[in-house]
């Protein structure tokens, strides 16, 4: 008999606009949609919550952030349980734009996650997002 060797941690990634989990029963379907794709870490965004923090539903623990007093944007990140202890930081830069980092095997995770304004937005707008980006881009190097 031959035995193929297993990998011990494999890691899928995604990301998600939500639309919103403000509604009653949201976070707990969008944990259970994570869990039948089988992703060990999600970024999502517009989750039009309140404040800042973390709530465990699920298998995962939920990282978010508000957006603004409109109940618009926000983000926030899904973590699998059995990663959760890589997680080393978790920054939200802007409205728009919030990264994870984990503790890798050799290296730290990077996960960045950045919602850009749509077509329809005012170019002032996305104007304005694309060079904070640059800019906020330029520190993390």
């Amino acid at each position: 008999m031959v035995r193929t060797k297993q990998r011990k941690w494999d890691m899928r990634f995604g990301t998600w606009e939500v639309r919103s989990l403000y509604r009653v029963g949201s976070l707990t379907a969008a944990a259970r949609e994570l869990a039948r794709c089988k992703l060990g870490l999600e970024g999502v965004q517009e989750v039009s919550w309140e404040k800042r923090g973390k709530v465990r539903t699920g298998d995962y623990n939920f990282f978010f952030r508000k957006g603004n007093e409109d109940h618009q944007l926000g983000r926030g990140f899904f973590v699998r349980d059995r990663t959760v202890s890589a997680v080393k930081r978790v920054e939200f830069v802007s409205d728009r734009m919030s990264y994870i980092v984990l503790r890798g095997r050799w290296c730290y995770i990077f996960f960045l996650n950045v919602h850009a304004p749509s077509e329809e937005k005012i170019n002032d707008k996305k104007d304005s997002f694309y060079e904070k980006l640059e800019q906020d881009s330029l520190s993390f190097s």
